[in-house]
């Protein structure tokens, strides 16, 4: 086993514990599962079965455990032998790093991909459960198309026994049919510049991302880092159809709920406190990354990221008075950034009524 106290940029070097050792089968490309936990023991054992006994399997598993104390190590190490004494043809290895103090949600994955070594990397909650032949349908995108970086999917949502709520992640975040076609038209950059709608548990994306994307900041989630990288370099696309069970329960760190109308006129009410300062802060730390990145990244990608700093900074300005606000915001909405960076209406009606 391994034991890490900082995530590495890349591959990092480590031992397999006996009984961890795997020989890797050959698999055209091949594929490794970037797999975070933290007190998780009660899903992982189902979750874990679902990878390996994928009709395409990983060749490996990279779990980041982050500060556990309920054995869901353990688990997973467990699991992961009872597979490979089903399907002995196929073996997943096992690669463990324990984190003691735990790195938090973007350093632990950023641990557990970085330790990746296979060309295709997906990404893995700790609570969800892969529909079988996830992986094999979601492969082939990649070896048909060079320039695509990173691919995601709808999910199913399930409760904490794995019932079905009745609804979709898709259709949980209010994706648009709209938007829907710009990704698969290759504008995902504009997309998500408005707002993320890539979910990690859903994500499989190439290794040679890394290289653009990593050390992953704090500010961002993994997932949208991963997902607004990929999209400023190469393609990012969706594929419609649910491909996980993606449970919700009490203690997800990151759940997918529909806001209802009350809800709704709630958020449009309540103080904006840092919510423009930190959106800005995240669009200066993305500009400053892709100029990192010079010729891949195109010029009209710059300027957008640009124009979405300012649209940001301009909302965070805006006065106390809400009778004050009304002339600004009606100039800006006049320039469309509303729409390209935001919720479009739901924006202006946010800006004129929320209380600072």
């Amino acid at each position: 086993m391994a034991t890490a106290r900082g995530p590495p940029r890349f591959a990092a070097s480590t031992t397999r514990s006996q009984g961890e050792q795997a020989m890797s089968i050959p698999h055209s490309p091949k594929i490794s599962v970037a797999l975070c936990t933290h007190n998780g023991a009660r899903f992982l054992r189902e979750q874990v079965r679902s990878i390996c006994l994928q009709t395409l399997p990983p060749v490996e598993i990279v779990l980041s455990d982050d500060a556990s104390t309920d054995g869901s190590v353990d688990v997973v190490r467990a699991a992961v032998a009872e597979c490979a004494a089903e399907r002995p043809e196929y073996p997943v290895a096992l690669r463990i790093f324990e984190n003691r103090p735990a790195l938090r949600v973007v350093k632990n994955f950023e641990q557990a991909i970085g330790a990746c070594t296979s060309e295709l990397i997906a990404l893995s909650d700790q609570d969800d459960i892969w529909l079988p032949e996830r992986l094999e349908q979601m492969v082939p995108l990649f070896e048909s198309d060079p320039n695509l970086f990173l691919l995601h999917t709808d999910a199913r949502l399930v409760d904490a026994e794995r019932r079905d709520i009745g609804d979709t992640l898709f259709h949980a975040l209010e994706v648009t049919p709209s938007e829907i076609e710009r990704i698969h038209g290759g504008n995902a950059f504009d997309v998500f510049l408005r707002r993320n709608l890539v979910t990690g548990a859903t994500t499989v994306f190439r290794r040679s991302l890394l290289e653009h994307a990593l050390p992953l900041p704090v500010e961002w989630v993994h997932d949208e880092w991963l997902g607004i990288i990929a999209s400023a370099i190469g393609r990012v696309e969706l594929l419609e159809q649910p491909l996980i069970d993606y449970r919700q329960h009490q203690s997800n760190q990151i759940g997918a709920r529909r806001d209802t109308f009350a809800g709704k006129v709630r958020k449009a009410l309540a103080s904006r406190g840092n919510t423009h300062v930190e959106r800005a802060f995240k669009a200066e730390l993305l500009l400053a990354r892709l100029e990192q990145l010079g010729g891949r990244v195109a010029p009209q990608i710059l300027d957008k990221v640009r124009s979405k700093i300012e649209h940001q900074r301009f909302r965070a300005a805006l006065p106390a008075s809400r009778l004050a606000r009304c002339l600004p915001i009606f100039r800006e909405a006049m320039t469309g950034r509303y729409d390209k960076f935001g919720r479009g209406f739901r924006g202006v009606v946010r800006d004129l009524f929320e209380s600072v």
